[in-house]
């Protein structure tokens, strides 16, 4: 491995960067970590798929796509739902 002077001493959100990639990374890791928050909430309810898309008011297509750490589109208005049934508070913030 080849490792350029230049690259010593940067990090690897300087390296993601340079790919063009840093917002792609970032968004999919949060997503990850969302769609599990959601999906152990559930679980320590014992809330299923079909009631908790229900009680969203949303198709369980729709919970699918939610609980899909790969799928990143996703709305506040749906996130809020899922906040509400499962007795949470939505907190997000930019630092």
């Amino acid at each position: 491995m080849n490792i350029k002077s230049e690259n010593i001493g940067s990090d690897f959100d300087d390296f993601l960067r340079e790919d063009g990639i840093y917002g792609d990374v970032v968004a999919a890791a949060i997503k990850r970590v969302i769609a599990l928050q959601i999906e152990d909430e559930m679980k320590r309810s014992r809330i299923t798929k079909s009631e908790m898309a229900e009680r969203m008011h949303t198709s369980r297509a729709a919970l699918d796509r939610l609980l899909d750490p790969q799928n990143t589109s996703l709305t506040l208005a749906t996130l809020g739902r899922a906040a509400t049934v499962l007795g949470k508070k939505l907190k997000v913030e930019l630092v």
